[in-house]
Parts: structure tokens; C-alpha cells; sequence
């Protein structure tokens, strides 16, 4: 049923080793993976630096709230302790923006989602450069619905203060190719 973006990050532990599992775990539904970047912590609060990367997957068996459950249990794996907003974590799977194929071969319809659990399409992607960085090299043409407007991701990161752009740095570390 749907085609997801997923954001996956790490700032505890074997960082690319929790990223890892991601891919491994979603390599069924794998489209497209983007190289692992080193990013600065979002959000304020004292902490290492995160390794972050992107997803594109796709299963016509799972709705959003089925990749979020994948994803949280992922994190549950990995030992994710929930109590610090934007602290440090072992692994972070979030769900950026998910859309239906149609039937007909035509554009696919992106999801909308006001569940306070899980919000598409991610109300602050747009904001952040470690998901459009990422995503731009997994999906040169991808766009996001921001506003109502789908705006391609290229313009979305190019709007963004260039700090914020060159604090996304890409490293030698790989996830692996996409088998399918």
C-alpha cells in the first residue's frame, strides 16, 4: 500500500552497527539507501554526534503506522531509552512522509496524518538539513508536501541556512547496496 521515507540516526553506541540493522531489517522493502553522514545534535541538548542516513522503502502490504511499529521496534532492539527530548539515542527510526501507489500506474497520493504518534508528513523534515541531505542522495527528483505544496527536496534544502547545509557531512561508511 505505501512507499515511505524513512530517517534513521545513531549517536550511541556502534552508531553504523545500529544503522545497520535498519537496512538489514527493511532490506525486503529497500528502494533506495543513501550514504551515512556525521551530523551535529539537533535540538539543543548536550551530546555526541549522530550518524544519519535515508531509506526509501516500499511494501504494498503496510500502511504508515506499519512502518512506524517497524521502526519503533527497531528501536526497541537497539535499547532505546525515551526520556530526554532530541537526547542522545542508540538508534532513531523516524517516518518522514509515506504515499499510496495508485492502482493505475498513476502519481502515487502522498499520506496525511494528524495522529499526535505519527504526524506526515513530518511536520519539521523541511527544516532539517541531516533528512533532506541524506534523501536528496538516495532520491535526486524526491519532493515533500510542505504547506499543502509538494516542493522538491532540492529547493527545500537550498531554502536552508548554508550552516545548517555544511554541518551535514558525508563519511566513507556505507549501508550496503540495494539488493532488489
Amino acid at each position: 500500500m505505501s512507499r515511505a521515507v524513512l530517517s534513521i540516526g545513531s549517536n550511541l553506541g556502534d552508531r553504523q552497527a545500529h544503522l545497520r540493522s535498519v537496512t538489514d531489517a527493511f532490506a525486503p522493502w529497500l528502494v533506495a539507501v543513501s550514504p551515512i553522514y556525521t551530523t551535529a545534535p539537533w535540538g539543543g541538548v548536550e551530546q555526541d554526534d549522530y550518524l544519519n542516513a535515508v531509506l526509501v522503502v516500499d511494501d504494498p502490504a503496510a500502511d504508515p503506522r506499519e512502518w512506524l511499529h517497524r521502526g519503533r521496534r527497531l528501536e526497541q532492539a537497539a535499547n532505546r531509552v525515551r526520556e530526554v527530548r532530541w537526547g542522545a539515542r542508540t538508534l532513531d527510526v523516524d517516518v518522514i512522509c509515506c504515499a499510496t501507489a495508485d492502482p493505475a500506474g498513476g502519481p502515487a497520493t502522498p499520506v496525511h496524518s494528524t495522529d499526535p504518534e505519527l504526524i506526515l508528513p513530518h511536520p519539521q523534515a523541511h527544516h532539517r538539513a541531516f533528512v533532506l541531505v541524506p534523501w536528496l542522495a538516495a532520491e535526486p527528483d524526491a519532493t515533500l508536501e510542505v504547506d499543502g505544496r509538494s516542493l522538491p527536496v532540492r529547493e527545500l534544502l537550498a531554502a536552508l541556512d548554508p550552516a545548517e547545509r555544511d554541518g551535514v557531512r558525508r563519511t566513507d561508511l556505507t549501508l550496503g547496496a540495494v539488493s532488489r
